[in-house]
Order: C-alpha cells, then structure tokens, then sequence
C-alpha cells in the first residue's frame, strides 16, 4: 500500500502501513494489523488502537488446523457429490469419465483451490478485498460475491426439501408408498396392485387404483407424485407462480436458523461444528453402502456404474461435464474459499490442506456414486427394467429415485431418516461456509462500516433477506426459478467467466512470479513448477475454453422431459448470468474514469498492486519485551521489513514512498511511551 503525495512527520511513521525503498530500490511494508496485534498482547489496553486496528485485532482465526481442513471438507463435498456425480458417470461412459475427471481434477480444480486458499492466506482479507493486488481487475472480487449471493438464496432451498422429506420419514409406511393419498392421481403406479397382471401385461401395461389399464409410458411412481404434487405441487410453468408452498416456509425458515447458528460466533465455532456436519455424512454413507451391497440387484448397477465405455471420450460433451464438475465441486470462482484461507495463520501449510482436500472430495464422488448405484440396481431389480431406466438427474435422483428404493426396504423409515439426515449435513456445512465467506467479503472491503463490529446483526440482516427471496423458490411455480438459478447464476458461465479472469488477474497482473515467490516465504519451501504452470497455462485456458464452447454448443433451458422454458423465461436466466459477469468490465471502466491523471497515469494507477502480504512481524528474541529505544539507534526497530519485489520506479504519479527516517529525540520519547 502506497500513501498519497505529501510529507509525513516522524510519528506518523510509527502506526500506518509504509513502503520504504531500500539500497537497491525495492520497496519494503510494515504491517500494521500485526504490530496493533502484538502490542495489545505484550503491552495491554494502556494504548489506544485506531479504529481499523482494532477491527483487525477482532478478526479472529481458526482454532486449529485441523478446523480448517474440516470446513474445506464440508464446504467442498456437497450435494452434488452425492446425485451430479454419480448421474455424469452413468451418462459420460461410467468407469471413462473417470479420465476426464481426473485430468480436470489436476489441471484446474486443485490449482484453482490452492491459488485461492493460499491467496487469501497471504493478504489475510476476503474474497473482494484482496483482488486489489490487481486493482483493474478487482471486479472478480464483486463478480465472485454476486455468484455466492444469488448462490445462498437457491441452494438453501435443497437443504428445506431435505428437512421436509427428513420429518415425513417418522411414519411408517412412508407417505410416499402407495397411491391412495389425496395427491395420487390416475396415473400413480401402485406396484401392489400389478401382482394381478401377468408378466406379458405388465410389461406393457400398468393397472391404475380404478381398475382400468392404461400404458405402461403413462405411468408415474408413488414418490415422483409425491415430490412433484405433494411437496412441489408444481404449477403448469413459470409464468403461473401460484401460491406458497407454506410448510416449505418453516422448512427454510428452519434451515436459515441452523445456517445461523453454525456461523455467528466466527469461524472458531464453525470449525468445531463442522466437524460433525462433515464426519457425520461418511458414517451415513457407509451404513447405506452395506446395506445396499446386501439388497439383491445391486452389483448390476455397481457393474453399470464402474464399467467404462472409451468410445465416449471421443465426445465433447464429456471433457466438458468432467471439468464443470471440478468446479462446481470445489466451489472455486465464488470467493469462499480465499476468505475461509484468509482465517488462517500466515505460515500455514496451505499446500498440505489443498492435497487433502482434493483426495478426499474425489473419493466422496467415488463412495458416493457406489452408494447410489448399489440402490439403483436394486430398483432396476424390483421393477425388471435396465438400470440405465432409472436412473435420474439432479434432484430427481435424491426426491425420487431414492425414496423409491428406501420404500421397499425392510425398516423403510430408518433408512429415510438417515438418507435425508445424511442430504440436510452435506447442504448446511457447504451453505454456511458460503454465507461465512460472504460475510467476511463484504466485512473486509468496506471496513469503515464496521460490520466486524456488528457481526451478528450483519448476519441476521443476510440470512432474513436471502429468506424472502428464497420465497419465490418454493411457490408452486419455484421449481422453474430454481431450475433457471442452478442452471445461470450460480454455475456453468459466470463461475468459468469468474475463475479464468482470477487466473489472469493473478498470473499476468499481479505477476505469477510475484505471487510465487510470496507463496515460498510463506510456506517456507518451494512448491514446484506446476502450480505457476496451471496458473498462467492450463487453468485459464481450461476455463475460457469450456466457456466458448458452451456458448457454442447452448441450447435453451428445460425442466425435466417435456417442459421448455419460453422467451421470457430464458432471457430471466441470461440476466442472472449477466448479472455477476458484468462486474469485471464495469468496474475497470468505472475505475478508469475516477481515477485522475492522464492516460498512461490512470492505467499505471490501476495496475498498481493497493495490498500486500500480511508478512508478521519478527517477535523478539526469547519472547521477550522490545528495549527502550538507545540514544545510540539509528532506526526503528519495530518490525522486521519485508521484500515485496515492487520497484520504486514503478509506482504511479502522484504517488510516494515513505521513507523511515531517523528518529529525533521526540520521536524516541514517543516510542519509549509506547513499549
């Protein structure tokens, strides 16, 4: 950070962030947040803290690093571990997409993942804030924060469907069993009542509750009635809102509270809370794995799911869904993850967590898909189909497919309970990870407001707002909203669009040598040559490609089979993908405007890194206290200053390095009062 044009007295030397040119040029900062930390700690409160010090005093930390980890596990393996994965597999050559996959999972989503988490570590601030390393490009920072916003209002929904399904489990049969309810129409299929019919029949045909024969394509399942009449009560299309879904209400009003108080003690709460929401799930899915082995049928589908078909890796279409996946999986471009990193101490082995995290969110879709697919078999057995026929996508697969496999099992509601207990985890510690890292975004690019200070009134503001708006997600047209929000906002474009401009912002502006060599004083040894090599090559062609291509290969919006979105409805999901893409060229035009100088001053100016490393400060020798300053010194021994590699002659016009100059005699009395 560099200060305006003007002389500075000595004393102010003492308590700002400051550049001070060496012998050779190079520009060297003190860190201000870390000198208020460690006087407070050492001296006590006979000082005062300006205001923004104490702001980051109160910032906080993870507790451990194990808490960390464990909130990168539960904001990285979610949902879509458990019904995207497994459907993609299925569709893209089972056991081949695992190619793709891998490739992906190497060349953009671990690199992607360690840049942002390494990132945030290194400025110690959230996802807006530290794009200022590149202020031209700081509209990755708003862009990230507008896909995480529009993120927290659909996503959330899941997670209430899930409760509503987790407290209709505590019934025996299950609701969704048969066809007698006052939702069931003509065409539910009860399977009770086709023991009547001969095998020749029922293949072709299906008896309905009145009696009549009707084809077998006409058919729906008890739990598809019950997901799309009884908890959606789907209206005819998107322009037929209808009314509330009034239990699904207290559902995300429910959700929203336990999103709450996972959060609003800081994130040394929620590393310790999420060690249950993250643990948990496994135990679940290990239990439903053994059960399901046990179920007859189920190796065929576990065979369907592992075998590998090579000929589909000749099609687009299949690198494209294998590195979609990555992204949405590891959740990069949304700027959780540089806030969540931003929590941790400045030495932290970042790297080590990256490695991680990234096995143990690759075996999840692995175990989880084997979970999936030993049910699926076992439908595909119960009803003498194929299994490729009941195999479903995306909400489907865990509101329709599941429950019908769960409802033929012995002890039916036990399963339910933990199937949906199991789906209510994996949403909430991503969903809350996302809100945390929204917060601190928001609470770390505009300090002045204080919102650090309010916290907890700053979160109750978030969760009651994004409540209201989840209220056009569960009305009876919702389903259509929220198909156009996962397919717009919060995935495909403006998360590739996002996360190839941080790689550019980062590899060419700020300087991938730059934020190398930072990343070797942090870790204290050198990562190796890949990292820099996917930053500046691979990720952001990967990124830009995929995007081109979807623009190339778009095609409009559907739900489910039939139902195709009309003109109106897709232009509503173009605008929520403009809506974050258009941050990062309109704020390079609105900071190039502001910004006074000529030309070549303005574009100097926007190029110039405004943050730096938080490097700490040297504590003393032994722990103990700093001397009194001696008559005798010749500088201020304050800190120990840090290279940052930015040459003097590089800073804009109208702008100044201060230099730490000898200290007076006032200027000692004034340092001796303080330590």
């Amino acid at each position: 950070m560099t200060t305006a044009s003007g002389e500075l007295d000595h004393g102010e030397l003492s308590s700002r962030v400051e550049n001070a040119p060496d012998a050779n040029g190079s520009i060297e900062v003190i860190d201000k947040g870390v000198i208020a930390e460690r006087e407070k700690d050492d001296v006590g409160d006979d000082h005062d803290l300006e205001e923004g010090e104490q702001d980051e005093v109160q910032r906080g930390g993870w507790g451990n690093k194990m808490d960390f980890i464990m909130a990168c596990i539960g904001y990285a393996v979610g949902l879509g571990n458990v019904w995207r994965f497994p459907y993609l597999c299925y569709k893209n050559g089972g056991g081949a997409f695992l190619v793709p996959y891998f490739i992906s999972l190497v060349a953009c989503g671990v690199p992607m993942f360690f840049m942002e988490v390494s990132l945030g570590q290194l400025m110690q601030t959230g996802g807006i804030g530290t794009w200022d390393i590149f202020p031209a490009l700081k509209g990755v920072g708003l862009a990230a924060a507008n896909i995480a916003a529009m993120l927290n209002i659909y996503y959330i929904v899941i997670c209430a469907w899930s409760i509503f399904y987790f407290f209709a489990s505590f019934s025996s049969p299950l609701p969704w069993h048969g066809c007698l309810n006052d939702w069931n129409d003509v065409y539910c299929l009860d399977r009770e009542l086709q023991d009547n019919l001969t095998a020749g029949t029922r293949n072709e045909s299906f008896l309905t509750i009145n009696g009549s024969l009707l084809h077998r394509n006409l058919s729906e399942s008890p739990a598809q009635q019950y997901w799309e009449r009884r908890v959606l009560s789907v209206s005819s299309g998107i322009g037929e809102v209808g009314s509330i879904r009034w239990e699904l209400v207290g559902c995300v009003a429910l959700a929203w509270v336990l999103t709450f108080l996972c959060i609003w003690r800081g994130v040394k709460t929620t590393g310790k809370i999420v060690w249950f929401t993250a643990l948990v799930p496994y135990v679940i899915l290990l239990i439903l794995l053994i059960n399901g082995l046990l179920l007859e049928g189920s190796m065929d589908g576990i065979l369907f799911y592992i075998t590998p078909t090579f000929d589909k890796l000749g099609e687009p279409t299949v690198w494209v869904d294998a590195a979609t996946q990555i992204f949405f999986s590891y959740g990069v471009g949304i700027g959780s993850l540089i806030s969540l990193g931003s929590y941790n101490p400045y030495s932290n082995n970042c790297l080590f967590d990256t490695l991680v995290v990234g096995v143990v969110n690759a075996a999840t879709s692995l175990f989880a898909g084997l979970v999936i697919f030993a049910v699926l078999g076992y439908m595909a057995f119960i009803q003498e189909v194929h299994v490729k026929n009941v195999v479903d996508e995306g909400p489907g697969l865990a509101f329709v497919a599941y429950p019908t496999a769960v409802d033929t099992m012995a002890g039916a509601p036990f399963w339910s309970v933990l199937f949906f207990g199991m789906l209510i985890m994996l949403g909430l510690d991503s969903q809350f990870c996302v809100v945390e890292g929204f917060a601190t975004s928001i609470m770390d690019a505009w300090p002045r407001l204080n919102l650090r200070k309010r916290r907890t009134l700053f979160l109750i503001s978030i969760c009651t707002i994004d409540f209201f708006l989840n209220l056009f997600c569960i009305t009876e047209g919702g389903i259509y909203i929220f198909q156009l929000m996962d397919s717009y906002a919060a995935s495909g474009m403006p998360l590739l669009w996002v996360a190839g401009w941080e790689c550019l912002a980062l590899a060419y502006g700020y300087g991938a040598r730059r934020f190398y060599a930072d990343i070797n004083t942090m870790l204290t040894f050198t990562p190796g040559w890949f990292w820099p090599v996917s930053w500046v090559i691979l990720t952001p062609l990967v990124s830009f490609g995929i995007f081109l291509f979807s623009l190339i290969a778009y095609k409009g919006p559907k739900y489910g089979e039939d139902y195709y979105y009309p003109k109106a409805g897709e232009m509503l999901g173009w605008l929520m993908a403009l809506a974050p893409m258009q941050w990062i060229p309109s704020y390079a035009i609105y900071l190039y405007f502001t910004t006074p100088g000529t030309f070549h001053e303005r574009l100097q100016i926007m190029t110039t890194p405004r943050v730096f490393p938080k490097i700490p400060a040297q504590p003393p020798a032994n722990n103990n206290r700093p001397r009194p300053l001696r008559e005798d010194d010749d500088d201020l021994s304050l800190t120990r200053l840090q290279m940052t590699g930015r040459e003097s002659d590089d800073l804009p016009p109208g702008y100044e390095t201060a230099i730490a100059l000898p200290l007076n005699a006032e200027d000692r009395q004034q340092h001796q009062d303080i330590v």
